[in-house]
């Protein structure tokens, strides 16, 4: 699961993504937290790639707020095994409204030198990450304004070599059942039909991406560190390693 990741500048979205933002739409940049205003991606009426700032967070449909009245209850990310079930988002699931977020890099907690550092997830080839959203419109029932709201899409990744090293793993539970949570980058080949495309074709796309996608210097802190622990024969907490 993340709760953190970063958004690519205006400029670098038009180029990358190919799509041209509206004459004076205001797109935010930076870091963004659940229920912060992100940017999300998603096809409008003639099937274009349309770019629109929205909220890091699902509303539920018929909600009376934007947000939960309780701080505990986050929905800026849907696990993709029960997004057709899950009351927040099977309306925007079964509709097709897929989107794309475009994210200079994403972090995620890694735990294996028994205390937690920030890994900030970016691509080797320095362009951004298109990760698989899903995303609907809310309208506040006091004001009538519109707010467009989003979710980024998880999938398991117990058995990858580097995103399996993320999150602080339950000591009770082998390797292989942690149910450490990945976003889901999707492919620039793929952009469109992941937009616009059948549901079960959508759902082909639903993949981990492999280990050499990732920047390899967001492990070095960590692996320093953790040479450093098996050097002076220190055990690691927290650690399934």
């Amino acid at each position: 699961m993340c709760n953190l990741y970063h958004v690519s500048p205006k400029q670098e979205i038009e180029r990358h993504f190919r799509l041209v933002v509206a004459a004076g739409a205001a797109l935010p940049e930076g870091p963004v937290g659940p229920f912060g205003q992100g940017v999300l991606i998603r096809a409008d009426a003639a099937g274009q790639r349309l770019a629109v700032a929205g909220q890091w967070g699902m509303i539920a449909p018929r909600a009376g707020q934007a947000r939960p009245a309780s701080r505990a209850i986050l929905t800026n990310n849907a696990r993709i095994e029960s997004v057709a079930e899950r009351p927040t988002y099977r309306n925007a699931w079964s509709a097709g409204r897929r989107c794309l977020i475009p994210a200079q890099s994403y972090q995620e907690p890694n735990w294996e030198t028994g205390r937690n550092i920030w890994w900030q997830l970016r691509r080797a080839d320095g362009a951004p990450w298109a990760l698989a959203g899903i995303w609907s419109e809310w309208v506040n029932p006091a004001t009538g304004e519109l707010l467009p709201n989003y979710s980024m899409l998880t999938m398991n990744c117990d058995g990858h070599p580097l995103l399996s090293r993320l999150h602080k793993p339950d000591p009770h539970l082998p390797a292989d059942a942690q149910d450490k949570r990945s976003a889901i980058p999707i492919a620039a080949e793929h952009w469109d039909a992941w937009l616009r495309a059948p549901l079960t074709e959508a759902l082909e796309l639903v993949r981990l991406p492999p280990a050499e996608l990732f920047d390899p210097a967001v492990t070095l802190e960590t692996d320093q560190l953790l040479a450093r622990l098996r050097r002076d024969g220190r055990p690691q907490q927290g650690s399934l390693i």
